[in-house]
């Protein structure tokens, strides 16, 4: 049999959605069709494995299942999954359990979507799935590249998100957006890197693969690199989850939970981990994202007598442990400068992050302002990388990368990198696209630091707060066209050319009424 390339891999998967289709949302196919395809890998590697060991070592088939650090208990066999023809869900549900408790690492990551809802997943639907993961063996001898189904794993995480619409945002950044913002931070072998709002893991694997290229990267196989992650929607961590260890990023640290409320790196109960490489796409704009006050909200009656919420008071409810806010309390409404402070928390002093806010942390006054104002000063800002409009799944609207470092190098010190790339995409039918072009070209600018007329400039502090602070890009780069001059002299004689070829026709036509006795 031959071996199974990248194209039909992601083929043979993305037809499985198919077979959803109509039985549940669209939004919740990944969640299904991820568990099953782990399963059939992992019960794969596992015989593989197995059957290594017998014939290296000589022993019994017994003897050598205690060999794989990954249990396969027998439950959760695919031999014996398979064979089931009632109550498939129920069978699938005691199998992902089974896997859970013989490998501890996985605990709340295979439970975390249940098979055993009929009104969702009939018998005959999941028998069709179960046939259609059993067409092809996913053991590695198998693929045509150890790293196929990794692969396959993030254009299943793409389709899904395109099929998804708004909510692909919650899991998905478009891959042009996560290679640029690496680009901009770039991370170095023995790297710890984190993620405090990691999604399905893309930007920390994007991380890796970076780290790959570079002198040291890897140690043997393996990349040189510790990764970091929270995330708070439970289903997307357990796709994370899974995403890692299809990658082989076995040790990976992904944790459960919202990270401003109750960030989960901890060296204690009032200390964070520090990391030398921060990275995040958090959600824009998040409003009400302090919790804890929010619990308890008081109202009022309005003049109609119906009863109306107050609205806490952020710069007195709000209240960190860990001093993260340490530049201003971001207003209720918006969640933008509360996560670039948490990721400035927690990075080293040579370390450098960059993340992605909506155009409006640029330019909002307010506390925000304060906040901007206060970063500018402690001259902890060293770039800002305007992005092109419509390139992410839950807004039309455009945003920028911030890029901070606490040691900025001597010849960007008192200075902002400012960059229009807004120009630098390619338009699709919903939404457009940063191709690799266009990201090799922003971060050349970008490493160069040159000023490059309608799309780079090396702008003083000075300026800045001649500016009032305000860090909105058009007032630094004019991307204006000049009007075009106007030669009088050829406009009046053009003029007049046409005003005599007027009364040679009013003449011509005069003779023909004339003729005709009118």
């Amino acid at each position: 049999m031959p071996q199974l390339d990248l194209q039909t891999l992601e083929s043979w998967l993305w037809d499985s959605a198919n077979i959803l289709r109509g039985s549940i949302d669209s939004s919740d196919f990944k969640n299904y069709i991820f568990g099953l395809l782990f399963l059939k890998r992992a019960n794969d590697v596992f015989e593989e494995a197995v059957e290594a060991t017998m014939a290296r070592d000589g022993v019994s088939r017994e003897e050598a299942e205690e060999e794989p650090h990954f249990k396969m208990p027998a439950e959760a066999r695919w031999a014996e999954v398979k064979k089931a023809t009632e109550n498939i869900g129920v069978v699938l549900d005691k199998a992902f359990a089974a896997i859970e408790r013989e490998n501890t690492q996985l605990e709340g990551v295979m439970t975390a979507t249940k098979f055993g809802d009929k009104e969702k997943l009939s018998d005959a639907t999941l028998q069709r799935l179960l046939r259609h993961f059993n067409q092809h063996s996913l053991r590695n001898a198998d693929l045509y590249t150890p790293d196929l189904l990794g692969d396959a794993y993030e254009y299943l995480i793409k389709q899904f998100a395109d099929d998804a619409g708004k909510k692909g945002s919650e899991f998905y950044t478009p891959r042009g957006v996560v290679k640029l913002i690496v680009g901009l931070i770039k991370p170095e072998p023995k790297n710890r890197v984190y993620d405090p709002t990691c999604g399905s893991g893309g930007m920390l694997i994007e991380a890796a693969r970076y780290i790959a290229q570079q002198p040291g990267g890897k140690v043997g196989n393996n990349i040189n690199v510790s990764l970091y992650g929270q995330e708070k929607n439970l289903g997307t961590w357990a796709i994370a989850k899974l995403n890692m260890l299809l990658h082989n990023f076995n040790s990976a640290d992904l944790r459960k939970g919202d990270t401003l409320v109750s960030p989960q790196h901890k060296n204690s109960d009032t200390e964070l981990m520090l990391f030398d490489r921060v990275i995040a796409n958090p959600p824009f704009s998040q409003d009400r994202w302090w919790t804890p006050a929010e619990i308890h909200q008081e109202k009022k009656l309005d003049k109609k007598g119906k009863e109306k919420e107050i609205a806490p008071n952020y710069a007195s409810a709000v209240v960190d442990k860990f001093g993260r806010l340490h530049y201003g309390i971001p207003p209720r409404g918006y969640a933008d400068l509360a996560f670039l402070q948490h990721m400035l928390a927690v990075l080293k002093q040579d370390g450098r992050m960059g993340v992605v806010l909506p155009h409006g942390t640029l330019f909002r006054g307010g506390a925000e302002g304060s906040i901007r104002q206060k970063l500018l000063d402690a001259d902890l800002v060293e770039g800002i990388v305007g992005l092109p409009s419509a390139l992410f799944y839950n807004t039309g609207i455009p945003a920028a990368i911030w890029v901070l470092s606490k040691t900025k190098a001597e010849a960007l010190k008192k200075k902002v990198l400012m960059l229009d790339a807004s120009q630098e995409f390619k338009e699709g039918k919903n939404q457009n696209e940063l191709e690799d072009r266009h990201v090799e070209r922003i971060l050349a600018a970008y490493a160069a630091a040159q000023d490059e007329e309608k799309f780079m400039r090396v702008v003083e502090l000075t300026e800045i707060k001649a500016n009032d602070y305000n860090l909105n890009i058009s007032r630094y780069i004019d991307r204006s066209e000049a009007a075009a001059a106007i030669d009088l002299p050829t406009v009046h004689a053009a003029l007049r050319e046409l005003e005599a070829k007027e009364a040679e026709i009013d003449a011509k036509l005069e003779r023909l009424l004339e003729e005709i006795g009118i």
